[in-house]
């Protein structure tokens, strides 16, 4: 093959053209065998890509030395090729119910007749010099025909397209044509002047690969095919800018060398300068938005069917609406996911506030605006009813398509106001969000209004779902507040029977000085626990950190202030052993569970105390009675469920305050009652080192 080239200084750019070849139709083949399903076409067509990567791949290996064998093979494998697409456009013609059968035979004998011809002129090429260059101009005329015909297949093939399917197709005709033609050009000159022009052979390998991309977008049209390829929006429009990228800086490196080649001694400067200029001007336009904006929107009119790539489009609405945090809020999401999806820079959302108004809520690259709207007023009910999306622009042009649309007084003045999308969630008007006008014109469409109809549906849920967890969210801050008020009311029952106790035995003992000081420390003790229940109150929170306490100080300290009562509490076990807790708590919920052990006991009975360590770190606490006892049934059923007592002037808060604190702090309460024996309750909490100087109480010994 070497032999024809007039001009072997192209050597090096006709291998790595080749060799670029070999590689694309290589790897494009290898994509077409994992993708392929079947289908007649699909094999045609990967034969001929196949048979594509043999021929430039031969082709590369034949111009790395001198080899009769490799250049016969590349040749060879090239009319092949070249047959393998006739018969992959014959087959598609047959598909389309177009049968030319003299198009059939024309095609097997100019490939037939290019590879004689071919094979004939390497072997005589030493031995009969005349034959030699006979078969060369035979193989320039086989191969001029085959090219023409090449165009007459693509020619036929569009026409016979009805023409809302052409668009599937003109990917790969326009691919087709231009190597065809280029072939045209490449054997007429080598007919004419019975040789091959080195610099445009040198690029034949690279001519026939970056037609390859447009062969698959026109596969992934054509499903029938049955090759499932797919080509992103995203990587047509990468490399559209890239393509677009390079032949400008083609054009300014080709403008700067003209001018350094003809300038003069200034023209070198001149040349710096202008590439700089142009290089800055690219980097702006890359940086721009409403130019990437006007590329994706002309590659969506001029190469796909639709204008939007959905799966992708639906991956980047659902990421704009989960990227919220410190400095996005979830409207400001909103409005970003719905503005990008239409080219638009920003907008402003209103929200219901629950109460009849629709207020403005927050903005994105949008003045302030100052305005609200009546939910039962005639712009919200338009959007509730109808559920359109109303064009600004369409609405002022043409009004009798928006028929008892009345816009609000702010909305007709707001500048740059282009859409209005309502936001619904479950066929109810939660809001409605105002687009600004885009960066390039967009045609707002029914498939803009679709999807942009989806898209606010799952905003709106989106939105419905946050507000939903914040109310859920204050409601259960109210139950815990409710809760906790519940049991400071039982505490302050408590203090009030301890203060109506005070005031039954200052009728008998006020003249009693033992009594008086102990009337004053029992009403400074109250006083205290009123305040400390107020905090709690107004704090919503424990109003002291856990801290060691000695129950065997508690306990006796428990007894001693319900001596005067009948029957009196005995402790009969008191080890000194230390607990982490909150000593009021702790001191509260002890008292709680000794009183009505008092409560259910007769004035004869007996209410023991008992503090001891056990194994395992932990120390047990019993409280004894012999009183009325409970049976089984009301001890798992009734004791420990809030609001349940068996006393008239009862909460029903104690014991299950008492069992909710003491498992927050680690421990358990144990019950054995039967009726008319008596009960034992038993707290068990895990033990700890005491504090140096802890009482563990209010009071004191």
């Amino acid at each position: 093959m070497s032999e024809l080239i007039a001009g072997l200084e192209l050597l090096d750019v006709a291998r790595a053209g080749y060799g670029f070849a070999a590689c694309v139709h290589a790897l494009f083949g290898l994509y077409l065998l994992l993708a392929w399903r079947g289908g007649r076409p699909g094999m045609l067509l990967l034969g001929a890509v196949g048979l594509g990567a043999v021929w430039s791949g031969s082709a590369f290996l034949a111009l790395g030395g001198d080899s009769p064998a490799l250049a016969l093979i590349a040749s060879v494998v090239d009319y092949v090729r070249i047959g393998a697409w006739f018969a992959f456009l014959l087959v598609l013609l047959r598909m389309l119910g177009v049968d030319r059968p003299g198009l059939r035979w024309g095609c097997a004998a100019i490939v037939l007749s290019a590879m004689v011809m071919v094979v004939g002129q390497l072997a005589l090429a030493g031995s009969q010099p005349a034959v030699a260059q006979l078969t060369l101009r035979g193989t320039f005329l086989a191969s001029l025909l085959a090219a023409v015909l090449g165009l007459v297949l693509i020619e036929q093939l569009f026409r016979s397209l009805p023409a809302d399917g052409r668009w599937a197709f003109k990917p790969m005709s326009l691919g087709l044509a231009a190597v065809f033609a280029f072939d045209i050009y490449f054997y007429a000159e080598g007919l004419l002047f019975q040789q091959v022009d080195a610099a445009v052979w040198a690029v034949r390998g690279f001519a026939h690969a970056v037609v390859l991309p447009l062969v698959a977008l026109t596969v992934a049209r054509n499903p029938g095919w049955k090759i499932r390829i797919s080509i992103s929006r995203q990587a047509v429009f990468h490399t559209s800018a890239l393509l677009a990228s390079g032949v400008y800086l083609l054009m300014v490196a080709g403008a700067g060398y003209y001018l350094q080649f003809f300038g003069g001694d200034w023209g070198r400067a001149f040349q710096v300068a202008l590439i700089f200029a142009g290089v800055l001007a690219l980097l702006v336009v890359l940086v721009s938005g409403a130019l990437r904006a006007r590329l994706r929107v002309w590659l969506s009119k001029h190469l796909f069917a639709y204008k939007y790539d959905y799966r992708s489009e639906w991956l980047k609405f659902t990421r704009a609406l989960s990227a919220t945090g410190e400095t996005t809020t979830p409207e400001e999401a909103v409005i970003g996911a719905l503005a990008d999806l239409v080219e638009s820079p920003g907008g402003g959302i209103w929200l219901s506030d629950g109460a009849g108004e629709c207020a403005f809520r927050h903005r994105l690259n949008m003045p302030e605006v100052d305005a609200s709207e009546r939910m039962d007023g005639p712009f919200a009910t338009f959007l509730a009813q109808r559920g359109w999306i109303v064009n600004l622009a369409e609405f002022r042009s043409r009004r009798a398509l928006y028929e008892g649309l009345v816009l609000p007084e702010w909305l007709s003045k707001l500048d740059g106001a282009w859409l209005v999308v309502p936001l619904t969630n479950g066929g109810a008007l939660a809001g409605f969000v105002v687009l600004l006008s885009p960066r390039t014109p967009v045609d707002v469409d029914w498939e803009v209004l679709d999807l942009l109809k989806t898209a606010q549906q799952q905003a709106a849920s989106y939105l419905s779902q946050l507000q939903a967890q914040e109310a859920l969210l204050e409601a259960k801050k109210f139950d815990a507040f409710n809760r906790m008020s519940a049991f400071v009311v039982h505490d302050l029952k408590n203090l009030v029977a301890q203060l109506s106790l005070l005031l039954k035995n200052a009728e008998r003992h006020r003249d009693n000085p033992e009594f008086q000081q102990d009337m004053l420390e029992t009403v400074a003790h109250v006083e205290g626990r009123m305040r400390a229940l107020m905090k709690q109150l107004m704090e919503k929170t424990s109003i002291d950190p856990r801290k060691p306490v000695d129950l065997a100080v508690m306990v006796r300290a428990i007894a001693r202030s319900k001596a005067g009562q009948s029957p009196a509490p005995e402790v009969v076990e008191c080890a000194s052993v230390s607990v982490l807790a909150h000593a009021e708590r702790l001191e509260r919920i002890l008292g709680h569970i000794v009183q009505n052990a008092m409560d259910a006991t007769g004035d004869d009975g007996k209410v023991q105390i008992c503090v001891r360590p056990i194994d395992g770190g932990a120390v047990e606490v019993d409280v004894i009675d012999n009183g009325c006892g409970m049976s089984p049934e009301f001890v798992r059923d009734e004791l420990f469920k809030p609001f349940r007592s068996t006393k008239a002037s009862g909460m029903g808060i104690g014991a299950y305050e008492s069992r909710q604190y003491v498992k927050e702090i680690g421990g358990s309460i144990e019950v054995a009652s039967e009726p008319g024996a008596g009960t034992r309750m038993r707290v068990r909490l895990p033990a700890c080192a005491p504090a140096a100087g802890s009482s563990g109480s209010n009071h004191t010994e």
